[in-house]
C-alpha cells in the first residue's frame, strides 16, 4: 500500500508481534512462579530453536507480507485459531509457558480443549504458523515453517511426553 493509507498486512503483523512479545513476557512470568514452586524446567534444549524457529516466521512474514493484501477468509479462520489459543492459555491459567515445566505433585491438565486433545497449544501453533502467511498470500512461507515447526514439534511432543509420563521420574534422566 502506498501513500499514508491503512496497510491491513503491517497491522496484522504488529498485533501479532506484539501478541507474541507479551506471550513471552507472560511465559517468562509464570516459569519463574512455577521454579519458585519447586518446579524443574525439562529437555530446555531444544528452546532456542523453538524461539529461532518462530522469529524467523515472523520475519519472513514482516519482509514478504507487509505490503500484501488481506486474505479475508483466511484471517477468519486465524482469529478463530486466537479463539483456541486463548482456551488453552485460560485453561493452563498459571500453569502456561512455552517451555516444559513441569511441577511434581501436580494432576496433569484435563479440562478445557484437554478433554479433546493431548497437545491443544501444540495444533494451535501448527495451525496459526500454517494460516497466518496464507492471510498474507504467501503460500511458499506457510508450507516451509510448516515443514520447519512438525520437525520442532516432533522433538517437542516427545520430550513433553516423556517429562509429563507419570511412570518416570521427573529428574535430569528425562531427554528429549
Amino acid at each position: 500500500m502506498t501513500g499514508t493509507g491503512f496497510n491491513g498486512a503491517e497491522f496484522i503483523l504488529g498485533l501479532v508481534t506484539a501478541q507474541r512479545a507479551a506471550e513471552l513476557f507472560l511465559s517468562y512470568r509464570n516459569t519463574s512462579k512455577l521454579i519458585a514452586r519447586g518446579a524443574v524446567e525439562v529437555a530446555p534444549e531444544h528452546y532456542p530453536l523453538i524461539v529461532f524457529m518462530h522469529a524467523l516466521w515472523l520475519i519472513a512474514l514482516w519482509i514478504f507480507g507487509h505490503d500484501q493484501p488481506v486474505n479475508i477468509a483466511a484471517l477468519i479462520v486465524y482469529l478463530a485459531l486466537q479463539g483456541l489459543r486463548f482456551w488453552v492459555m485460560r485453561t493452563l491459567g498459571a500453569r502456561w509457558t512455552t517451555r516444559i515445566i513441569v511441577l511434581p505433585g501436580e494432576a496433569l491438565v484435563s479440562a478445557g480443549p484437554y478433554r479433546y486433545l493431548a497437545h491443544p497449544n501444540y495444533a494451535v501453533v501448527a495451525g496459526e504458523i500454517a494460516i497466518l502467511p496464507l492471510v498474507l498470500g504467501l503460500p511458499w512461507v506457510a508450507v516451509l515453517f510448516t515443514i520447519l515447526n512438525a520437525a520442532v514439534l516432533y522433538v517437542r511432543i516427545r520430550a513433553e511426553n516423556r517429562a509429563l509420563d507419570p511412570s518416570r521420574s521427573r529428574g535430569a534422566d528425562i531427554a528429549p
